[in-house]
């Protein structure tokens, strides 16, 4: 089930949406495209009855539907905002109340 990292709050509407990262105070704002999609794969259990879903609600192809949401997905992973980060190369951690 893809889901959120545990810092990242969502505020999602039909204009759009924007995703709060509490660990670094920083803001990641979606378009109401990106909004409706991260929707669809926060409330659903895997991404196939994900996609299914937003090709239904939308009337997109499969493949299309897939490739709009594994891309958004993908956005987010890469800015560190999911369950499941990508690792960072060999960079030091700093500790973030410094």
């Amino acid at each position: 089930m893809p889901r959120l990292a545990d810092r990242v709050h969502p505020v999602l509407t039909g204009e759009g949406g924007a995703l709060l990262d509490a660990h670094h105070g920083r803001w990641t704002y979606l378009t109401p495209t990106a909004a409706a999609a991260l929707a669809v794969l926060l409330t659903t259990d895997d991404m196939h009855r994900a996609v299914a879903e937003y090709a239904a609600r939308y009337g997109l192809s499969p493949r299309q539907a897939a490739d709009d949401l594994t891309g958004l997905w993908a956005s987010l992973t890469h800015r560190g905002l999911t369950a499941v980060t990508p690792p960072r190369g060999r960079r030091r951690l700093r500790r973030w109340w410094r």
